[in-house]
């Protein structure tokens, strides 16, 4: 294997969670037992220090259809609308209206906030389903996979590219920032926010590594793809969504100079020795002894007679679900809110979704999936905690 950034073969295993179905195929009924398994195995470059998984599930498969919506939640479309208008205080005035691609646009949350702020819109979405739920709430989507021919076909320059967690997913990954850098005006502004690696490891959420995550950036190892391009990161942003997201604005090389505030960030990388091997060996021993802890969690519950729903059915809960071998024997089911999962079962574990909504039952204990949107889902639900349902969070960011 050649790492997917800087081509070197200098890769070393630090992480293996076994094989495991892909986690956002949810399945019907007549699907259970027939989903197959792929290896889910991190690997770190010695060369440029990225972490990156070692196979590939093709892009058609994961990305073809799916069910995650972006505006399920208040808390990412809050994000979203806060991440527009800052972009557009950077962005300059123009004698024509100002323009945004989005590259996986999914249901086109991100794109209604610039629409809201005047500007011309175009998504870029390879999901049938979401596209035309996009398409269908006027956000201009094409349905596609973008990459450089793409980028091409489109003919088009945007003042603005947003890449909203999706840059890690790329198999075309130098195809697609080859078509960014065609794609982006001389004085543009390409913003990629992804989930940061940096707090990953901090927040102990081995979780959020799964199949469509072929890479894990630091500040780091993603200036390395982005200069063989010609881009290069100026200033950057950590934001809590999802757990520790780093937004970071990226133009061509050479066009401004460096923030303090990207500076500071790439000094506290090298102090926390982020982009170190020995990190990441202490990672999987960590990931290890989590395993143990929660296991002997949801053991002692059922041992006192307690009922057990999975809060959520993010993709993410899958890889905990499935590497900790968590199934029937500890909870009853997933309880979600996204309706396209209505009457779906979860992959490998086989747990059935229901509908939040429609529920006629309270558990004593609810085991949070969707540990991302905490203050949320402690919102929504004061009163059942006011009755003693417990809300456990087997991944707390906000403590690391």
């Amino acid at each position: 294997m050649f790492c997917r950034v800087c081509d070197s073969t200098r890769l070393e295993k630090v992480l293996d969670l076994g094989n495991q179905p892909w986690c956002n195929h949810f399945l019907k009924p007549e699907e259970v037992g027939k989903e197959p398994t792929y290896p889910l195995r991190v690997v770190y470059c010695h060369d440029c220090s990225t972490t990156q998984l070692d196979y590939t599930v093709k892009k058609e498969i994961m990305f073809g259809d799916h069910t995650y919506l972006s505006g399920v939640t208040k808390s990412l479309s809050s994000h979203f609308k806060s991440v527009a208008e800052e972009i557009d205080t950077i962005v300059p005035t123009k004698n024509r209206k100002k323009t945004v691609l989005d590259i996986g646009s999914n249901d086109g949350t991100q794109l209604k906030h610039f629409q809201a702020l005047g500007y011309e819109v175009l998504g870029v979405e390879s999901s049938k389903t979401t596209a035309r739920i996009a398409i269908e709430n006027q956000v201009p989507t094409l349905n596609a996979f973008f990459n450089l021919e793409t980028a091409k076909s489109i003919g088009k320059k945007f003042d603005v590219i947003n890449a909203a967690g999706v840059f890690f997913h790329l198999e075309e990954l130098h195809s697609v920032t080859e078509g960014i850098r065609e794609s982006l005006e001389p004085d543009g502004t390409f913003m990629v926010q992804f989930l940061y690696m940096k707090k990953i490891v901090e927040n102990l959420a081995f979780d959020q590594i799964y199949h469509e995550h072929l890479l894990y950036y630091n500040l780091k190892n993603i200036e390395v793809l982005l200069n063989r391009h010609g881009l290069e990161m100026f200033d950057c942003k950590l934001t809590p969504i999802h757990g520790g997201s780093m937004i970071g604005y990226v133009t061509h090389k050479g066009k401004k100079a460096k923030t303090k505030r990207y500076l500071e960030a790439c000094a506290a990388e090298d102090a926390a020795k982020s982009n170190d091997i020995e990190t990441y060996h202490e990672f999987a021993r960590r990931v290890e002894n989590m395993k143990k802890r929660e296991i002997a969690f949801l053991n002692q519950k059922k041992k006192e007679g307690k009922t057990i729903f999975g809060m959520g059915a993010p993709v993410k809960g899958n890889t905990l679900l499935n590497y900790f071998g968590v199934g029937k024997k500890h909870l009853e089911c997933l309880v979600e809110k996204n309706t396209l999962r209505k009457g779906l079962i979860s992959p490998g574990m086989h747990l059935p979704v229901l509908i939040e909504s429609e529920l006629t039952t309270t558990p004593d204990v609810y085991y949070v999936l969707a540990w991302n949107f905490k203050k949320e889902i402690l919102a929504n639900n004061k009163h059942l905690i006011d009755k003693g349902v417990e809300f456990y969070f087997p991944v707390d960011a906000e403590a690391a």
